[in-house]
């Protein structure tokens, strides 16, 4: 008998963290170029705006080299809970964090951050060691190279994190083009330029 269950995204119970986007950490990013990651953090962040997913932004350690949070996301989410943690390597070692993770009071964590195998992957095995259902964008998170990469992914997906992609993200919330096609169809266009191309050839036919 199969044991498997499917654990969908529910766009009722997720939340997002974005975890330690920095302006001297994305410096470190090199198994995406910088302009594919930037686009693929922005698209998550324009997903958690659009299925109004309650959103955590947090920093590390600031005033060092890892430098303040890219300017983009503060724009997104001017009201969302700000975390500077003055040095927790783990964001789930500070209590302010934890507390607002929380006050979400979400079961399931959509969570992407530089890097990898440290800022995302320590409170990822936090959040499940304590009953969350993790979720962690793969392309919405970068490090060094492909190897600490694959190692990190290795490691959270044994520990039961669902790795995936933006776009699946925003597929699963969404359950159903019905639901929304023009509003989906903006997010993915604003994104992904193939996309924009069928969406404008799908405008044109359907006006027609």
């Amino acid at each position: 008998m199969n044991a498997f269950t499917y654990k969908r995204l529910d766009k009722g119970n997720a939340a997002v963290l974005l975890v330690d986007h920095q302006t001297g950490l994305t410096n470190l990013v090199q198994d995406f170029s910088p302009d594919d990651f930037k686009n693929n953090v922005l698209a998550l962040a324009d997903c958690a705006k659009y299925f109004k997913l309650p959103t955590i932004l947090t920093t590390s350690f600031e005033e060092g080299p890892n430098g303040p949070l890219v300017p983009e996301l503060k724009e997104r989410f001017p009201d969302a809970p700000y975390i500077a943690r003055p040095g927790n390597i783990n964001a789930w070692d500070n209590g302010d964090f934890l507390d607002a993770v929380k006050a979400t009071g979400k079961k399931q964590l959509i969570i992407a951050g530089i890097v990898t195998e440290v800022c995302v992957a320590f409170p990822a095995l936090s959040a499940v060691e304590e009953g969350y259902e993790v979720f962690v964008v793969a392309d919405a998170s970068g490090t060094f190279n492909k190897v600490t990469r694959e190692a990190a992914w290795s490691r959270m997906a044994a520990a039961g994190v669902q790795m995936m992609t933006w776009f699946a993200v925003a597929c699963e919330l969404h359950r159903d083009w019905r639901n929304d096609v023009e509003g989906l169809g903006t997010l993915f266009s604003n994104h992904l330029p193939n996309y924009r191309c069928l969406i404008n050839s799908h405008a044109a036919h359907t006006s027609a």
